[in-house]
Formats: C-alpha cells, sequence, structure tokens
C-alpha cells in the first residue's frame, strides 16, 4: 500500500477567505500540530520559509479542497511544497461517514484532510502543475467563456427590454450580439429618434459599420421610414430607454473584452507545439481548438487511457446496480467546463465530419435523445483524439473513414446512403 512516510512532514489544510486552518503531523507518532495561518502574501511567506527552515528543505505535502484557490496560487512558487488536491465531495463524504451528525468545524476539517490522504494515499495523487504557458491559456479559455455567458444574459436583457416598447429594430439586426446593432440602439434608442434621422445619415452610419450591400441599407431604411410605434405611453417607453441605454453600453464593453481575449489565446494557442494537432479536428476552429489543447494538457502520461479521461470529463456514463435492478445514468460530479468543452466541439464535429453526422444520425434513429447522442458521439471523439494526441499525429478524416471500412463498421452503410 502506498505510504507518505518520505515527506518531512504532511499538512491538512482547510482554507478560507481570511484564514486557513492547518493540521501538521510528522511521520513519527507525535502528536497533531493545530495552527491558524492568516491569508496575506506576507504571512504565507513566512509560513513557508520557517517550515523549509524547520525540515531543511524536505518535501512536505499539503492537503488542500480543490487545486482553483488563491492559497494553492500561492503555494506554487515553493518548490519543497507538494500539493495533493482533494474533490469538496470527497471530504464532505468522508465527514460525513465518522460524523454522522454532520457537525463541522474548520480545525476538524483539515485534519479530516489530513487523515484521508494518509490513510488512503494510493487513491490520491500529487498535483504536477502544468506550464505556465499551459495554466494562462487555461485561465484565459475558461475566463472567456465566462464573459461570453455574460454577453448571451445582457443580449437577452437587452431584447426583453426593446420588446416593450421598440421591438422593430430586433427585426432589423439578425445578429444583436454586435457592435452595429450597440451603436445603431445607442444613436437612436427609440423609434421616433431613427424616424427623425435623415436618410444620409443612416446610410453613412451603415457604411461606417461595414454594411457594404447596398439592398440590406435600402430595406433597412425603407423598414425604419414605415415602421409605426408599437406604443407611445411614455410610462413604458422612458424607463426602457434607460435601461436599453445602459445595458447596450455592457454589451458593447463586453464584445470588447471579448475581441481582446481571442487576441491574447489566439497569440498562446499559436506558440504551443500541439497547436497544429488539435487545430485538424473537423469543426474545432479559433474558439474550440485551443480549449480541446487545454483540456488534454501536454502531460501525456495524466490519463492511463482514454476511459479515464471519459470519466473525468463526465462523458462516461454511470451504471448503478441494487440487487436486480440496474440503471445508467450521465456523471452528475465531473469538471462542468470540461465536459462543456467536449460537448460543444462535438456538435460543431457533426457539421464538419461525415462519419461524425453519420454516427449521431444513427443513434437518433436508436431513440436515444439530442443530448444522449451528442455524448455518444463525445465519448467516441474522445478516444480517436486520445490516440492522435499520444501518437503526436494530426487527425485524419480520409484515413479514419478507411479505417472504418476496413473493419466493416455500419457507419460505411450509413455514409454510403
Amino acid at each position: 500500500m502506498k505510504s507518505l512516510s518520505h515527506y518531512a512532514a504532511i499538512i491538512g489544510i482547510d482554507w478560507a477567505d481570511q484564514k486557513h486552518d492547518l493540521c501538521l503531523q510528522l511521520p513519527s507518532s507525535e502528536p497533531l500540530e493545530y495552527s491558524i495561518l492568516t491569508h496575506s502574501a506576507e504571512s504565507i511567506d513566512n509560513w513557508a520559509n520557517a517550515l523549509r527552515k524547520r525540515f531543511e528543505g524536505k518535501p512536505v505535502a499539503v492537503c488542500i479542497e480543490s487545486r482553483k484557490v488563491p492559497l494553492v496560487h500561492a503555494l506554487l512558487k515553493y518548490d519543497f511544497i507538494v500539493i495533493y488536491p482533494v474533490n469538496p465531495q470527497t471530504l464532505a463524504r468522508y465527514r460525513k461517514a465518522l460524523r454522522p451528525s454532520n457537525a463541522k468545524d474548520d480545525p476538524t476539517d483539515a485534519q479530516l484532510l489530513l487523515d484521508l490522504v494518509c490513510r488512503h494515499a494510493d487513491q490520491f495523487h500529487p498535483w504536477t502543475p502544468d506550464r505556465p504557458e499551459i495554466r494562462a491559456l487555461a485561465h484565459l479559455v475558461e475566463m472567456r467563456r465566462t464573459l461570453v455567458a455574460d454577453k448571451v444574459r445582457c443580449t437577452n436583457r437587452l431584447t426583453a427590454a426593446l420588446k416593450n416598447y421598440f421591438p422593430q429594430v430586433l427585426d432589423w439586426f439578425e445578429d444583436k450580439d454586435t457592435l452595429v446593432f450597440c451603436n445603431f440602439v445607442e444613436k437612436w434608442p427609440s423609434l421616433q429618434a431613427a424616424q427623425r434621422a435623415r436618410e444620409p445619415s443612416l446610410r453613412k452610419f451603415f457604411s461606417d459599420h461595414n454594411v457594404r450591400y447596398p439592398e440590406v441599407i435600402k430595406r433597412r431604411i425603407k423598414a425604419i421610414k414605415d415602421a409605426i410605434p408599437l406604443t407611445n405611453d411614455l410610462g413604458v417607453i422612458t424607463p426602457n430607454q434607460m435601461l436599453v441605454f445602459a445595458l447596450v453600453h455592457q454589451l458593447a464593453l463586453t464584445l470588447g473584452h471579448i475581441d481582446n481575449f481571442d487576441e491574447a489565446i489566439a497569440k498562446r494557442f499559436k506558440a504551443l507545439d500541439d497547436a497544429p494537432l488539435f487545430n485538424a479536428l473537423p469543426g474545432a476552429g479559433k474558439h474550440l481548438a485551443p480549449r480541446l489543447l487545454v483540456a488534454f494538457g501536454e502531460d501525456r502520461a495524466r490519463y492511463e487511457s482514454a476511459d479515464s479521461l471519459c470519466r473525468y470529463a463526465g462523458i462516461a456514463p454511470v451504471t448503478e446496480r441494487s440487487g436486480n435492478k440496474s440503471w445508467v445514468h450521465w456523471r452528475y460530479s465531473c469538471p462542468k467546463f470540461l465536459r462543456q468543452t467536449f460537448v460543444e466541439w462535438t456538435k460543431e464535429s457533426i457539421r464538419y465530419s461525415f462519419w461524425a453526422k453519420a454516427f449521431y444520425q444513427l443513434q437518433r434513429e436508436k431513440g436515444k435523445t439530442h443530448n444522449m447522442a451528442i455524448r455518444a458521439l463525445a465519448f467516441k471523439w474522445i478516444r480517436i483524439i486520445w490516440r492522435c494526441w499520444q501518437e503526436k499525429k494530426p487527425y485524419d478524416e480520409a484515413k479514419y473513414l478507411i479505417a472504418l471500412k476496413a473493419k466493416g463498421s455500419p457507419l460505411v452503410a450509413e455514409l454510403a446512403k
């Protein structure tokens, strides 16, 4: 059984915003040492340097919940500290198993973290962080996705407000998450304002915003002049117009920041050796290819098999059995952004990959729902990419189709239809 006796000390840390509770154990059977660490750069540095001096620079194991917390970021600069991340749900269930009352206390949680990792060392592995370049890209793509969610939320609120008094503008512009839409609504926030604008001013506005098709400009100007107001009630128009004015500024600002993130992501992604491998995936494009690279990382030994990655990412289903009953469901506990990455890309791959489209159609014909078919396809895709990733060879659709034909896959018959 695996042991942590080679560490000079093992420390369990229950982290918080203002302070951290620590429980330290030496390899010998000495009493546990409890302490509190204030969350500040100076306090953490003094504590880490004291540890280094006390144990003469020998490795120290630190057991802590999660990896994405400020304390972990602070500890990465100390080479003698080895981090053992623990899933918060694992600790919660361990606490409940030992204390059915579910009583919780910070020092106790620090001791439970220590006890959990020491007793089940074979179930936990030290965290080996990726290179700073990979970790920076990982943060960038996840933050960009958050900004995209903010953009969608802001666009929906803006659309709802415009429907109350100025619904025509929603028909004039197909895409609402664009600067031309934001600038138009900012300049003419009501139908009355738009209709007061002179035709040359409208033409110049569209021309300045790269609307180059004369028929599109002519159709929009005609629609503006022919429209009639939904309501003349100032009790409705005035407050909604103020809200719209605020929302278009938020949306325009968010769109600008998303563009900045896109530039930073593209620059970092292009500099990585594995970029061509993920660029070759059908439908990955400039947004999903960097996310897929981050999902796999650079450490080829991180996942022992494609199945282990499928389970970790929440793509592989879970089978439960009890007595004569057996049922299958998707994984509830997994890195949500990682699963989202595979699902979003799999949807795109259907449009660009012949066999992926055929596989999806076969799944639907079997009675699977859209989401079930997508997850089944993602499960298959991960196995393919994992092999390409291990061998450092870009995916080749033609070669894969030849391999399917050689194996007599039913997908070949579907492709022939």
